[in-house]
């Protein structure tokens, strides 16, 4: 349905949407030298990042859905939904080609004044991988107001992974008590039983289909990681991250360690 563009109340598509306040969002801190104006591609980097931001509020809104979809054993509702979160993890990983038309001349003309703000310090993105069950290499700690409180929660809450067990298990696959009842606040770690019951469950066409469409959820989140790794040796190469980080190389770590590892482990089985 098309959103009419004003009604007799007034309420217009820039209202609905908060347009005025949106695009105010963009303050720029840096300066030039010579004109005294922003760095001209410093108003690129905010804009990518609050999307990113925006995307990450969706990705969590739907994943916490499909959590309740699994719950509710609908199993064709949360592939569903899982399919939208691909195509979102796509959209990502497309943004990054933008960031990369930002030369590392172009970046280090307004890096200096970002201080000590990092991408490392982004709270949602700690809480997706929270809920993808990356617990083990992510602090919970450090974060204070409502976002810690959010991270916190996070933390000690059952992960997606976790809702795709007990779906199982009430399906009647036999899951040893060490995965239905595991500490949720530790990473995911390759169980053989549990690899067993993956690989009966592929005889229903529709476990099947959901075991492969998580398996694709890991790969996009793979994919992200991987393109934002090159992006940022694109950009600042070895120098330390934003932040005092270390970036691309702290980075570098998180590659090729899956969030589902049992979902990659059965892969030889068939």
């Amino acid at each position: 349905m098309t959103l009419p563009t004003e009604n007799h109340d007034g309420f217009t598509y820039g209202s609905y949407l908060m347009v005025p306040e949106l695009l105010s969002l963009q303050r720029c801190v840096s300066r030039d030298p010579e004109t005294g104006r922003p760095e001209h591609d410093e108003t690129l980097f905010i804009v990518i990042h609050q999307i990113y931001e925006l995307w990450f509020k969706q990705l969590l809104h739907e994943l916490d859905y499909i959590v309740t979809l699994l719950d509710g054993e609908n199993v064709n509702g949360a592939r569903h939904r899982l399919k939208r979160v691909l195509k979102i993890l796509k959209t990502l990983v497309g943004q990054v080609d933008v960031l990369e038309t930002m030369t590392p001349a172009e970046f280090s003309s307004f890096r200096s004044f970002l201080a000590n703000a990092s991408g490392f310090q982004s709270t949602q993105f700690r809480e997706l991988e929270f809920l993808l069950g990356v617990k083990d290499r992510v602090q919970a700690g450090g974060v204070r107001g409502a976002e810690g409180d959010r991270l916190r929660i996070r933390y000690e809450a059952p992960t997606l992974w976790d809702a795709f067990l007990h779906l199982l298990n009430r399906a009647g696959y036999d899951l040893p008590s060490s995965a239905l009842e595991r500490d949720v606040r530790g990473g995911i770690t390759e169980d053989e039983d549990v690899q067993a019951a993956i690989v009966e469950c592929y005889k229903d066409p529709g476990f099947a289909g959901l075991c492969e469409t998580l398996t694709d959820l890991d790969e996009g989140v793979q994919e992200w990681r991987y393109r934002h790794v090159m992006m940022v040796r694109r950009t600042i190469g070895t120098n330390m991250g934003t932040g005092g980080s270390d970036g691309a190389a702290y980075l570098a770590t998180t590659l090729f360690r899956p969030a589902f590892p049992d979902l990659w482990a059965i892969r030889a089985s068939f």
